[in-house]
């Protein structure tokens, strides 16, 4: 009876560990499969946000822009045109209107008025930044729209001179012909990187803040961030010390293709859930730790070995009980 006993043991205690590993392999497939569509969900949220962001800043910038166009006849009436619709949208930091050389003659060669928010509040006031020290015609956003002759959103760039508008910018640009379809100017509206990363701050708090969002999650203090990367890979809006480049996969980023990646940031291994952002060349990326979706993990894990231990000492109080009982 002793080695039937044992024997009941032992088969019992394997069929207990087999079951045991299937049923953490298959709630571990549950749970990254839980985990891609959670992430590839706020990746998506995400994106449809900063893309409404963006056409709403477009929308605004062609108002300004028509006016500009309308209103040509004198400096004066250009600056005018400038102010008049900038309230609508204080997420925009500034409208220029970047003159061809020599247009406004009593203006001199460079004639560039910016009209923009200042850092103390949300009115706007007008600065001629154009000159020898900035000359704006051999920007790269100036050349591209003088040759393609369309609308688009410039790579982002760093400016500087030494006031508060210095900083890093892109720029939706728009060219402004004459009926002889001569350029006349390059009209364009400014959002600061340093804005767009605040945006991304603000929309990570709130997504993890989402009853629903996390109402079944098993780990609910996950740390995600997101980010915008531009074409190239390169990093151009995050949180301050977390910039994360992506040139493994800039094929994937010109061709507008979703897609996962797994590395490592700051020595830090994660995944990267990434997709394009529609109508700009940039794409999103929702940054996830390693070890937050392996606690889960973990903690699956430990729960069935506990019930697993659990079985295996009923088993044995009952091979001993039915022991005893043969004895006495």
């Amino acid at each position: 009876m002793k080695k039937i006993r044992i024997y009941v043991l032992l088969t019992v205690t394997l069929t207990m560990l087999v079951l045991l590993l299937l049923t953490f392999f298959v709630c571990q497939y549950s749970m990254r499969a839980e985990n891609h569509v959670r992430y590839v969900g706020i990746m998506n949220v995400v994106s449809e946000k900063i893309a409404k962001t963006i056409n709403g800043m477009e929308m605004n910038a062609m108002n300004v822009f028509d006016e500009v166009e309308k209103n040509m006849g004198s400096p004066e009436a250009v600056v005018d045109a400038l102010m008049s619709k900038t309230s609508l949208n204080l997420d925009v930091r500034g409208y220029f209107a970047a003159f061809e050389p020599d247009y406004f003659p009593q203006k001199g060669r460079w004639f560039e008025p910016y009209v923009h928010q200042t850092d103390s509040s949300n009115t706007f006031v007008m600065s001629q930044v154009g000159s020898a020290r900035h000359d704006y015609t051999k920007s790269d956003w100036y050349m591209r729209a003088k040759e393609e002759s369309m609308s688009f959103w410039s790579d982002p760039y760093y400016y500087y001179d030494g006031t508060s508008i210095s900083g890093h910018y892109c720029t939706f640009v728009e060219p402004i012909f004459d009926s002889n379809g001569k350029l006349v100017c390059v009209c364009g509206a400014d959002m600061t990187l340093e804005w767009l990363s605040k945006e991304l701050r603000q929309i990570d708090y709130r997504s993890q803040q989402n009853v629903l969002l996390n109402k079944y999650a098993i780990n609910k203090e996950l740390d995600y961030y997101t980010v915008v990367v531009n074409s190239d890979g390169s990093c151009i809006a995050h949180p301050e010390d977390k910039n994360v480049p992506m040139k493994e996969v800039v094929n994937d980023l010109k061709q507008r293709r979703s897609g996962m990646l797994e590395t490592t940031v700051n020595g830090e291994p994660v995944t990267i859930y990434y997709g394009p952002i529609n109508n700009i060349s940039w794409s999103v990326a929702v940054v996830v730790p390693q070890q937050d979706t392996l606690k889960p993990m973990l903690i699956l894990g430990l729960i069935l070995i506990a019930v697993a231990m659990l079985g295996l000492m009923v088993v044995w109080l009952v091979l001993r009980s039915a022991r005893y009982a043969e004895v006495s």
